[in-house]
């Protein structure tokens, strides 16, 4: 049984998105792995900017000077 989590940044993702997301890596890991669709997992979590760091900075604070 696959498990696949997907996070991203709560930017506006739509529910139309997320559905996509969810329906395409199961596709994918049917087509590349053989995995039972009827048994992947895809959850999507969805991350505050504040809380999400990269290269020790916040995305909030990134995204305010255009990185």
């Amino acid at each position: 049984m696959p498990y696949v989590n997907i996070k991203v940044t709560n930017e506006g993702v739509t529910k139309q998105q997320k559905s996509q997301l969810i329906q395409g890596v199961t596709q994918l890991l049917e087509t590349i792995l053989n995995k039972n669709p009827a048994t992947t997992v895809v959850v999507i979590d969805e991350v505050e900017t504040d809380n999400w760091g990269i290269g020790g900075e916040q995305v909030t604070e990134r995204r305010k000077v255009g990185k």
